[in-house]
């Protein structure tokens, strides 16, 4: 699916990955890319943004990614006044890390995870991720059914397509319970949409990055990612967001790529 001349939406745009992805996009000819978060900064972003393309390509729109109501209202936005939406990119994403089970030194109990902040997570990272892709496709679905279109045919090439936003983590990390199940149910969720949504002609997929170069990361301190990440990378420093947007856009572009996409620097790690 060629990137030109196309209608995209990407959460968590106001940094990292997100950030990277909708220059990357506008790069290459994007009508519009929606760029959603919950941070005000988005709406500095996107100026940037506009500012390097020359155009008016960047479209802010700040809010709560989990709120149902403010999704359709991006969707509803940019279909009227861009077209269609046909790329996804739901990159939002948060860490509450801590060991499964631990002791408190204080207290000297032993505790688990707290279920709230499992479920925090679950809801930025796996529930809304899902939502954002399936309002993209009920928008194709709605487009296709009012011009009289029902199964998709190869001709017509391809209407759509999700990119995940995955982790290394998903194959187990320690201190990331929650983290790591959400990025692994993704998985489930791109192979179920797809097999659905390709009757609309919509692909999905997920791309699981290494540690990249982004304020997540970064918040894990110096110290830390110079003594358990990068002596666990083969290329010996961390990914940078622009090789992750890069890697998208093959995702976007070439339709023979299903499933998963490795983009880890060769991270392994640590038993």
């Amino acid at each position: 699916m060629n990137i030109k001349d196309k209608v995209g939406v990407i959460t968590g745009a106001a940094s990292g990955i997100g950030r990277a992805l909708a220059e990357e996009l506008a790069n290459r000819g994007a009508k519009a890319v929606g760029m959603v978060d919950q941070s005000d900064q988005v709406e500095s972003v996107a100026r940037e943004l506009n500012d390097k393309a020359g155009r008016e390509v960047a479209i802010p729109f700040q809010g709560d990614v989990s709120d149902e109501h403010f999704r359709q209202e991006v969707f509803r936005e940019l279909r009227a006044n861009h077209g269609v939406v046909s790329m996804c990119v739901p990159a939002a994403g948060i860490t509450r890390d801590r060991l499964a089970v631990k002791s408190n030194k204080e207290t000297k109990e032993i505790e688990i995870y707290p279920s709230y902040l499992f479920r925090q997570v679950t809801e930025i990272n796996l529930i809304a991720p899902i939502y954002w892709a399936l309002e993209m496709v009920a928008q194709i679905a709605t487009d296709r059914k009012e011009r009289g279109l029902k199964r998709w045919d190869p001709s017509e090439g391809m209407q759509g397509v999700v990119v995940f936003i995955g982790s290394v983590s998903s194959l187990g990390n320690k201190g990331q319970i929650a983290y790591a199940a959400t990025k692994a149910g993704l998985e489930g969720a791109a192979s179920t949409i797809m097999k659905e949504s390709i009757f609309h002609g919509v692909r999905s997929g997920v791309i699981h990055p290494g540690y990249t170069n982004t304020p997540m990361v970064r918040a894990l301190g110096e110290d830390f990612i110079n003594e358990h990440i990068i002596p666990q990378t083969q290329l010996r420093r961390l990914i940078e967001p622009a090789e992750i947007a890069d890697a998208i856009c093959f995702m976007i572009n070439n339709v023979a790529v299903s499933g998963s996409l490795w983009a880890d620097a060769g991270w392994h790690p640590m038993a």
